[in-house]
């Protein structure tokens, strides 16, 4: 099994956290921010993936380190899951829906750490997350995973359908890029010989 654990202490958050590759979407979370807590509950049951995390952050301040600190310990497990890369997809994309919000993603388990955003919220705050943590956190998460990511809003005016669509389609193109393709008999996808 595709399956890690990874702790991360600084002085601004306290994270632990559980990924499995090979799950069928449960998840328990708690970052101590209700909407960010809802996004990555969507993104563990849209890409099957496992996923139990807790974090302690400095809420007092702000998110804006829990979210980061967030996206580095999540892109670290996936990293460290995924290993060699041997017979993954590698690539994913899809274009989903959510109501009116309309979003692309299209990514690459490539090793460079890239993201490519254009989403523009209409609201600064949902609930208590800041719309801004939303970027900030693809952006640890991209650079800690060397995930080549890109992030389109092609339609949509309503904060909470654009950023839930965000995390679904996230999950669901992870999911299909980290699947094992059976015709790949344990090879690494490039012809580089590594990833």
């Amino acid at each position: 099994m595709r399956q890690v654990t990874v702790n991360r202490q600084t002085t601004e958050t306290q994270i632990s956290l559980t990924l499995n590759l090979d799950g069928t979407g449960c998840y328990e979370i708690d970052t101590g921010i209700g909407f960010f807590n809802h996004l990555l509950e969507l993104f563990a049951a849209h890409g099957s993936f496992d996923l139990s995390l807790q974090c302690r952050g400095d809420l007092l301040v702000d998110g804006h380190h829990t979210a980061e600190d967030v996206g580095i310990a999540l892109g670290t497990a996936f990293q460290q899951a995924l290993g060699e890369k041997r017979g993954i997809h590698r690539y994913a994309d899809l274009v989903l829906p959510m109501d009116e919000a309309l979003i692309l993603i299209a990514l690459d388990l490539s090793g460079r750490g890239y993201l490519g955003y254009e989403v523009k919220f209409t609201v600064p705050m949902i609930g208590q997350w800041d719309t801004q943590l939303l970027e900030e956190f693809l952006l640890a998460l991209t650079r800690s995973m060397g995930l080549t990511l890109h992030v389109r809003l092609l339609a949509g005016k309503n904060a909470h359908h654009i950023a839930e669509a965000v995390l679904k389609g996230l999950g669901r193109a992870l999911c299909r890029a980290v699947t094992i393709q059976p015709n790949m008999e344990g090879k690494i996808p490039s012809t580089k010989g590594s990833l």
